[in-house]
């Protein structure tokens, strides 16, 4: 559904069969470059790609959360109008979310990063590249706080291109 002009979420789910109807659970969803996304609500979705899309708000963000809180993997990179306050209320909803990219999301600082380490237990892999407003004391002080993340993506921020392996 990559580079999609107008989909809705409801068309999206009746298209897909999400819901009571469905056959079979969809556990992947790459929804890249669409221009007017509304509502996601696919339960049992793992895996979900929502980069590049210069529209999605942090109210966006909160309705995907509640739509969607079995994600394993999410990719939010380029999505611009993402902020603090979105993640602050999306955050609690993805308790099993293992991969996050958050690359180029430009309004998103340290504060964001507390709030992923508080909610996302099971974070192994973070990718803040391109995010000016992430310091490299927050990412360190990120990954103090979980040491199970074994890789953090923080090229070009601050100044500073680092990426961190365990």
């Amino acid at each position: 559904m990559a580079e999609c002009g107008r989909v809705s979420g409801w068309g999206l789910a009746r298209a897909l069969g999400s819901g009571r109807r469905a056959p079979a659970p969809l556990a992947s969803l790459s929804l890249a470059y669409c221009s007017s996304l509304k509502v996601l609500q696919f339960p049992e979705l793992r895996q979900l790609s929502l980069r590049l899309l210069p529209a999605l708000t942090d109210k966006g963000l909160v309705a995907v959360a509640r739509g969607c809180p079995s994600l394993e993997r999410l990719v939010l990179s380029h999505c611009s109008l993402l902020s603090n306050e979105g993640w602050s209320q999306a955050a609690s909803s993805w308790p099993r979310l293992q991969h996050l990219n958050l690359a180029s999301c430009g309004q998103l600082t340290e504060q964001t990063l507390d709030t992923v380490g508080q909610a996302c237990k099971q974070l192994q892999m973070l990718d803040v590249a391109m995010c000016p407003r992430i310091s490299m004391a927050a990412v360190r002080c990120f990954q103090a706080q979980l040491p199970q993340v074994t890789c953090v993506q923080s090229r070009f921020m601050g100044g500073a291109d680092l990426t961190i392996t365990l």
